[in-house]
């Protein structure tokens, strides 16, 4: 079972996701995935809006410096071999331009979006 500190987590990540996935709608996005897992590690928000298709990294976290610090280049390489891994399996993926955006969530505010965060070869 879950320690209270990791299902307390849990539910603050998820609650952040949520919180983001609805922005990313009312801003005209089309949620392709939440969650996604594959064999190389998950992405939070797969999301797509015209010829964009946003692989959004959420952060909670008190602000966007913060937000952008917590994600490690090794971390980042996982987001994009986990991006290569799910364009191989959805072909009608494969011509869209990726995009590698972060969500900053903090407490009683609209969350930070950072379009274009970072890009594959920047690691």
């Amino acid at each position: 079972m879950a320690s209270a500190k990791r299902r307390k987590a849990w539910q603050r990540g998820w609650t952040a996701e949520t919180i983001c996935v609805v922005w990313l709608r009312l801003h005209g996005y089309r949620i392709i995935a939440r969650r996604q897992r594959t064999p190389v590690g998950e992405i939070d928000i797969v999301a797509r809006r015209r010829q964009i298709l946003a692989i959004v990294e959420v952060k909670a976290r008190p602000d966007r410096t913060t937000a952008l610090e917590s994600i490690t280049p090794r971390q980042r390489k996982r987001l994009v071999r986990a991006a290569q891994w799910l364009i191989a399996g959805r072909p009608d993926l494969a011509d869209l331009n990726i995009r590698f955006d972060v969500m900053a969530v903090a407490p009683r505010r609209l969350p930070a979006y950072i379009i274009d965060a970072w890009r594959p070869d920047d690691g």
